[in-house]
């Protein structure tokens, strides 16, 4: 099941180990799953003298990892295989005390601060490019905080429970019983629901102002590039981020990054992390931005932690979300046929009907994807063409389960309280309004950038972009944009490493020469 080379690689991230750890298999002896489970933990525990298999009977099928006998507080209910291999390695790690997802100590003690009796559950798939983030975060929740248990379900085999609950849409994350979030998200963002819904005893009144040289804000391809640079030319950098990596994060296959044939957004998600940790930057992660203020010339953030962070020069490289249609019925279904990521999700509409919403790239091509999956897929552009490439159009084109709508605008959809149950249309040359029985609507009609914060402090256009000169500088000394939340045009990996690049030079420069203020 594992090859040699990825048996050796797990050697080596075992090799740190001091404490035993038993794989602690529980099932049924009938169970469809339990020689697959018992295979790949087998071949795991086989890569280190600190790991060990032990099985026992009873119901289901389940994975604990015990450190030194003592249970750990999540449980796998899945094979740990898949996207989720990752999440099963860096839960040994975490409760060895190392791995680099491990947070800082500031957000750590907000873990520690929730109370007890948390209970949650997240329903995952193997095939899902976002699921992993979600686990590895809650599964460090319940390692820093053991009173907090965490269940990892795999909606594959555990479909009886997946259907009680209406599950259209994965990760989804229960606490208590009750739906807390639906689909990515972050440590920080997870955390911060949690304390909404159970509160806290974290005490942020206390924090101190951390001085800097730059603060960058934003920790996509952007962000990282302006913090490299920066620190490259000897300056105290700071980069705060949700999360690094952005929305690269979520993009399966990357062609155009030149110099690299092909990668992954996960893969360069880990070398852009890398390549941080070889310069002394100050990594912020798991943080939102909740305040930006300007002090007799210094630039300062507040975070979500309550930290207070001040610099003269601000690079702000906050990218672009996923617009949404803003139309009755989209937030209430979410998770239950809205969605918008047809690779996580395309799997739970297996034969049946559902809409893409854009017909730029990003839609044609998730049209693309759920036509192997869904019996019939339907496309509903705005405008009156496709905006995608022509060769995607083309490949539309040739595939019979796909139909094609233009000149039509959403209306609402529709559901029966549960699940969608169709989407509603206006042709915008004849005002006539259709009705599209389905069972899902993906949602693709682009980004908006992400720039309200800072709307107040300096000029953005109708899109909310940020306006830059050449330079990336915006209207206000020592700020500057970068990257997706700048009006550069093209909206490209490439494109967004060099304007970060570009900003974090022209901060220097305007240092030296005192402009910054």
């Amino acid at each position: 099941m594992l090859d040699q080379a990825l048996q050796e690689q797990i050697k080596g991230l075992f090799a740190g180990l001091k404490s035993q750890y038993t794989f602690h298999i529980t099932t049924g002896s009938t169970h469809s799953e339990l020689e697959e489970m018992v295979s790949l933990m087998k071949e795991v525990a086989a890569c280190s003298e600190q790991t060990e298999v032990k099985i026992t009977e009873g119901d289901g099928l389940s994975l604990n990892i015990e450190k030194e006998g003592t249970p750990s507080s999540f449980l796998f209910r899945a094979v740990p295989n898949g996207h989720e291999f990752t999440s099963l390695l860096l839960a040994v790690l975490n409760m060895e005390g190392i791995g680099k997802n491990l947070p800082d100590e500031q957000l750590a003690a907000r873990i520690k601060a929730l109370p007890a009796g948390i209970h949650l559950k997240s329903y995952i798939s193997l095939t899902c490019t976002n699921c992993p983030d979600v686990v590895q975060a809650l599964n460090v929740l319940s390692i820093l905080n053991p009173s907090i248990r965490h269940e990892i379900i795999d909606g594959s085999i555990n479909q009886e429970e997946v259907e009680k609950l209406n599950i259209q849409a994965v990760p989804s994350v229960y606490a208590n019983g009750e739906l807390l979030h639906v689909g990515r998200s972050t440590l920080g963002e997870l955390l911060g629901k949690l304390e909404e819904k159970f509160g806290t005893q974290y005490d942020a009144s206390s924090s101190q102002v951390r001085q800097y040289d730059v603060l960058v804000a934003g920790g996509g391809p952007a962000g990282v590039s302006a913090a490299i640079y920066s620190a490259r030319k000897g300056l105290k950098v700071a980069i705060v981020a949700e999360k690094v990596g952005g929305q690269v994060a979520e993009t399966v296959g990357i062609e155009n990054l030149i110099s690299v044939p092909q990668t992954t957004g996960s893969q360069l998600v880990a070398n852009m992390k890398l390549h941080l940790n070889d310069y002394p930057i100050d990594i912020l992660d798991n943080r939102k931005i909740k305040e930006v203020n300007l002090v007799e010339g210094q630039k300062q953030l507040t975070t979500s932690l309550g930290e207070i962070l001040s610099a003269p020069a601000l690079i702000i490289a906050t990218g672009a979300s996923w617009r949404r249609l803003n139309v009755e019925g989209e937030s209430q279904y979410i998770g239950s046929g809205v969605a918008f990521c047809a690779h996580c999700d395309g799997p739970f509409y297996k034969g049946k009907k559902v809409a893409v919403v854009g017909g730029g790239n990003s839609g044609l091509e998730a049209a693309i994807d759920l036509s192997a999956i869904a019996s019939e897929v339907t496309v509903l552009e705005y405008l009156d063409e496709l905006k995608g490439d022509q060769i995607l159009q083309d490949k539309i084109a040739t595939i019979p389960n796909i139909s094609v709508h233009t000149g039509v605008q959403t209306q609402g959809i529709e559901g029966n309280g549960n699940k969608v149950t169709a989407i509603h249309y206006k042709n915008r040359s004849t005002e006539t309004v259709q009705k599209l029985e389905l069972d899902g609507v993906f949602v693709q009609i682009g980004l908006k950038a992400n720039s309200d914060l800072f709307s107040h402090w300096v000029e953005v256009n109708r899109a909310g972009e940020i306006a830059i000169d050449a330079h990336c500088r915006t209207t206000i000394p020592g700020i500057y944009a970068a990257g997706d939340v700048s009006v550069v045009p093209y909206k490209q990996i490439v494109i967004a490493m060099g304007e970060g690049a570009k900003a974090a030079l022209s901060a220097f420069e305007d240092k030296i020469k005192d402009k910054l203020v």
